[in-house]
């Protein structure tokens, strides 16, 4: 595959899959008190990852990042759990990204109660996406480009917006800066960490990327640094908007459009905002759909899942099997997860999903960076990734604890049991073989 990715690109990409904007709305809704979460997490979390990313990727630049080095250090049953749930996890992100970004544009449009036009929606977009990814990251690229670009747009819009009504009228939310120590908000501690991955994204695809060994670190310092701006800035800049008792846990940045619409008389505020949302999903989708393809392509190299997701596509050398095996899952999670749901309840059901499987490959990763000498970054990232598994398994406010541990816990017992069994079956293949 040709090296394709630049400093600039790396930077975007990275912006466009760490940063998700409906992660403004949960933090808002704790109030001021996220703040220090989120330079906590920051400290803690995002900054050790970006340490260990770099220093891994100085080490070992190739195609398949943290499945690589977790493969390498601790042995091939361990590369494939780490991979494999990192490839699960990413699939129930991806509809999450769309359904999410996509309602808050169809919100700010007026039409936000017409799940099957968003559904509708959806598809052409993940499937349009999907077709930049396939000619190859010369075209894909642009997606994550322009989706970054419009991240940051988002941020910087709720930053003006905000800091101008704080001048004018004071803020909407008043309270302390302490973050909540109510049991039933710990569960938002763990979605504090989750909102950090992302960096490790553009190590799987090291070898598309022109001098990896530089670029990589690079771009995670640059990003990282951009990453927490976002989010601080941008939850201040929403709760300047919004109290914070009032903030709509999916709609919260339509409801911070509108407030800042209506007092600052910019009526084409909101709808700027839905715009630069749609291209942020967009973004977020395509980064994620094309760095994630690379590792069911780089374990089907190892022959631990099927070899033909290794195959490149003779005209534009892309794992394009692997990319239309993800658009597949991705679709059939779309509608499978909206039929008989409302848009809240499918998009609560992805995120809950998500957590557990999404840290598990960060331990790894973390283990990895231990083993590779990077002993400070390590520790603290594993910490925080361990508290942050803990904590998502405290039901959140309102849900059935009994309802929400068995979703949780016997969810990821499928996801280990059906990698082991995989795994097995595949090694078995390969000593026959």
């Amino acid at each position: 595959m040709p090296r394709v990715l630049g400093l600039p690109d790396l930077v975007l990409l990275n912006t466009a899959s760490v940063i998700g904007i409906r992660n403004l709305s949960f933090a808002a809704q704790t109030g001021f008190g996220s703040i220090a979460l989120w330079i906590t997490g920051g400290l803690l979390f995002l900054v050790p990852c970006a340490l260990v990313v770099g220093g891994l990727s100085r080490r070992s630049p190739n195609e398949g990042g943290l499945y690589v080095w977790t493969r390498d250090a601790f042995g091939p049953w361990h590369g494939f759990l780490c991979g494999a749930c990192y490839i699960l996890s990413v699939l129930f992100l991806l509809p999450t990204i769309l359904l999410s970004g996509l309602s808050l544009a169809a919100a700010a449009f007026g039409f936000s109660q017409q799940k099957w036009f968003l559904v509708t929606l959806c598809l052409f977009t993940l499937w349009s996406v999907l077709a930049a990814s396939y000619v190859g990251m010369a075209v894909g690229k642009w997606v994550s480009d322009i989706g970054g670009f419009a991240t940051v747009s988002v941020g910087l819009l709720l930053i003006i917006a905000g800091a101008t009504v704080w001048r004018r009228f004071g803020p909407a939310t008043a309270g302390s800066f302490l973050p909540p120590f109510e049991w039933d908000k710990l569960n938002f501690w763990s979605q504090i960490a989750l909102a950090y991955t992302g960096l490790e994204l553009g190590s799987i695809m090291a070898e598309e990327i022109r001098n990896p060994e530089r670029t990589i670190p690079r771009a995670a310092w640059i990003s990282g640094i951009a990453v927490a701006g976002f989010y601080i800035g941008g939850t201040l800049g929403l709760l300047a908007l919004v109290p914070a008792r009032n903030v709509d846990v999916l709609f919260g940045l339509v409801q911070g459009g509108q407030v800042a619409g209506q007092r600052l008389a910019w009526p084409g505020f909101p709808i700027l905002l839905a715009l630069l949302i749609i291209a942020s999903a967009a973004g977020a989708f395509g980064s994620w759909l094309s760095g994630c393809a690379r590792l069911p392509f780089v374990i089907g190299l190892d022959e631990y899942l099927p070899p033909s997701l290794a195959r490149l596509h003779p005209r534009w050398n892309t794992p394009y099997l692997a990319l239309l095996s993800e658009g597949a899952v991705c679709t059939f999670f779309l509608l499978a997860m909206t039929v008989g749901e409302n848009l809240r309840s499918a998009y609560q059901l992805l995120v809950d999903l998500t957590t557990i499987t999404s840290m598990l490959p960060f331990a790894y990763l973390f283990a990895a960076g231990w083993n590779g000498r990077l002993r400070i970054s390590a520790a603290c990232g594993f910490t925080v990734t361990v508290l942050a598994i803990g904590l998502a398994l405290i039901p959140p406010q309102g849900s059935s604890p009994l309802r929400y541990e068995a979703k949780l816990i016997g969810g990821f017992a499928a996801v280990i049991c059906a990698a082991s069994l995989n795994f097995l079956y595949a090694r078995n293949r390969r000593q026959k073989v």
